[in-house]
This record gives C-alpha cells, structure tokens and sequence, in this order.
C-alpha cells in the first residue's frame, strides 16, 4: 500500500511539471504593446544639440533645423467653421484669412448695437438743442430779474431748468460711452471670426473642417515660416570667448549630403550651465537654402580653440 501511495505522488508531481512547459508560439504578455498614435500637436522645440569632439580636436553638433516662427492657430470664440479656405501644404501671406466662423449672429448683435448707438447720439442732439433753449431762458429770465419784471422764485426755477438740462446731456453722453464700447466690443469678436495668420507661412496641417463646432482654444491650423533656418547646440565652456557672434561655420546635413552651406553665429549664451560645463550657441543659415526645411537633421562644425 505505501507503495501505491509513492506511485500516485511520482505521478502527481510529473503532472505538475508539465503543467509549467510553455506553450509553443508568442504568449500574451510577450506579445508587443500595442502602438499609442501620436500627438497631431507640434512638438516643443528640441534642446540644444550637445558637440562630440572629432579626432582632430574640433568639436561637430547635430540637430534639428529650426524656425523662430511655427504655432498653431487656435478659435478666439466658440462657433461653428462655415468655410475653409487653404489646405495643408499651401504657402501663404501674413493676413491670409484661413477659415471664417459663422458670425450672422455676431453681425446681427452688431447692427443692434450700431442702431442703439444711433438713437443715442439723437436724443443727445436732442438733449442739447434743449440745453441751448433752457440757457437762453435763463438768460432772459436774468434781464428780466434785473428790470424787476420777474419776482427771484421765477429767475430761480430758469436757473436750475438749465443746469438740469446740463446734467441730463452728461448722462445721456454716458449711455452714448457705454453704447459705444458695446459696439467696438462685438467689432472685436467680429474679427476673432475671421481666422487669418500672422506671419508668411506654410500652412502645415489642418485640424479643422467646415461644420465643425468648435470651442475657444480648439486648435484648427499649425503653421511654420520656412525661414531663416536655425541650429541651436551646446559648446565646452572651453570655447567661450573664442566663438564670436557674426563668425561663420560650415553647415551640412545628412539627408542632403551633395549640399554644403554656410551658417552664422547669431547667439551666444554669456553663461556657462554648471550642470554640464557647457553653453549654448544658436547659428542662422545664410545665403539660398537649397532643399533644406525645417526639422531636418544638420550639422555643424567648430574648430578647436588655439
């Protein structure tokens, strides 16, 4: 019997082992993550490219090219877009209206408001011709004060019938004001319907579509100048003094290896980051840009300090 019982334990334990085999084939937790797709916003722009010294005691960096203007072109006021007017990859002037939000109620609101401010101004026409009536008033009321044909409770009432009007003018101006600043106010949001851009531009991509609603701060356009081309890297504190805003480098890029270029000093940083040991130096692409655009990868090189 005991015999038995160490037959069935074997057994048991033999089962047990194969329960851990690996089943043949990619499991589920080795399977790959599945992708997260990537933001349609513009990524923030890099940090400074750090310089790799080079055998002959130059230093070389790489990075991005970039622009001082690319943003991305957001509602001022919720709406919905009536039009469309330029697609991703048009090359456009500063001003260029890019799309219109529907403004018939705005324009609606306007011409109330430009009609109230009308009605205003001729009750304060109005209000004025009385002034100049109640002034005249009083003044004959004075003469007549003076040859004692009126007693002084009549010359009294004159005088405060035309300073009453005066103060009448005074409060109907500011409704006029007030009028006024509501009209310059829906001006205003008339022209945050009007979707234009600051700057010459490539229009780089297009969130928006007509009848779309959307709400202030909803992104609806990124754009990007083409030029000048920038490069921001990091030199050895070694280097500072030595490199001179206004000094040229040569600028080459990977991508576009028959090219070469020229780029210039444009910005010097006067302080050291103690983290690092280095500074950073900013240099502008001079001369015709060939077919460099922005976020392509180059590099430039500096001599080594003598």
């Amino acid at each position: 019997m005991a015999k038995n019982y160490g037959l069935l334990l074997a057994a048991a334990l033999l089962v047990a082992g194969c329960g851990d085999t690996k089943p043949y084939g990619p499991s589920a937790a080795s399977a790959p993550p599945t992708p997260v797709p990537a933001s349609a916003a513009p990524t923030p722009a890099p940090p400074p490219a750090p310089a790799t010294p080079q055998n002959d005691g130059s230093f070389s960096a790489s990075g991005p090219l970039i622009v001082e203007h690319q943003l991305e072109i957001t509602a001022q006021r919720e709406g919905t877009i009536a039009r469309i007017f330029v697609e991703a990859g048009q090359r456009v002037k500063a001003g260029t209206l890019l799309a219109q939000i529907d403004d018939r109620q705005v324009k609606s609101n306007l011409e109330a408001a430009r009609a109230k401010s009308r009605s205003i101004e001729n009750d304060l026409k109005n209000w004025q011709a009385e002034s100049e009536v109640m002034k005249a008033d009083y003044e004959r009321a004075q003469k007549a004060f003076k040859d004692g044909l009126i007693p002084q409770e009549q010359l009294e009432h004159a005088k405060y019938k035309a300073e009453s009007e005066g103060w009448d003018i005074k409060r109907v101006s500011e409704l006029l004001n007030n009028a006024r600043a509501e009209e310059h106010s829906l001006e205003l949001e008339l022209e945050k319907d009007r979707i234009t851009t600051p700057f010459d531009c490539l229009v780089a991509r297009r969130y928006a579509r007509e009848g779309q609603s959307v709400a202030r701060g909803d992104r609806l356009f990124w754009v990007t100048a083409e030029a000048p081309l920038l490069l921001r890297f990091t030199l050895p504190e070694k280097f500072l003094g030595r490199v001179k805003i206004g000094q040229t480098l040569p600028l080459t890029s990977p991508d576009l290896p028959q090219e070469t270029h020229t780029a210039r000093i444009k910005e010097v940083s006067p302080v050291v980051d103690p983290s690092s040991g280095t500074f950073d130096v900013l240099v502008e692409l001079t001369g015709p840009r060939g077919e460099l655009r922005p976020g392509m990868t180059a590099s430039v090189r500096v001599d080594a300090p003598r």
